[in-house]
């Protein structure tokens, strides 16, 4: 959506959750699409910064698991970054810089995942997502 039509929708309440994530790059999760997945007797899935994962919770403490994705450390994620070469040095820093910060705030989620080794990670995570839609 155009970011009038963004502005708009935050202004009108529309979104559970929203954040200017990095310098005009606008994130967020409207409450009309929570409400739709879950009229389908789906789960909804979102993949959003810590901010935006506490006001869900906050918002609909019955229907959600939060699960922190941690990096084993911040040196490895920065390591695994510049591994990939998508990232110029001022993004990589903001990144990093993000992703430090971010950690401060993994003791708000229901679960913390360390990513350390893929599939044990992914395997981890699906356990307890499996558990959690079996309550």
């Amino acid at each position: 959506m155009s970011l009038d039509d963004f502005k708009q929708k935050i202004q009108n309440k529309e979104f559970a959750e929203w954040e200017m994530v990095y310098e005009g790059k606008y994130y967020g999760t409207l409450k009309s699409e929570l409400k739709r997945i879950w009229g389908l007797n789906k789960i909804p899935v979102l993949d959003i910064d810590v901010k935006g994962a506490i006001h869900i919770q906050q918002q609909y403490p019955e229907n959600t698991l939060s699960l922190f994705v941690e990096p084993p450390s911040v040196d490895e994620l920065k390591n695994r970054l510049q591994g990939r070469g998508t990232e110029t040095a001022e993004s990589l820093a903001a990144r990093v810089n993000k992703a430090a910060y971010e950690l401060s705030f993994k003791d708000h989620f229901n679960k913390t995942v360390v990513n350390d080794d893929l599939q044990r990670a992914c395997a981890e995570a699906e356990q307890i997502v499996a558990r959690f839609i079996s309550e």
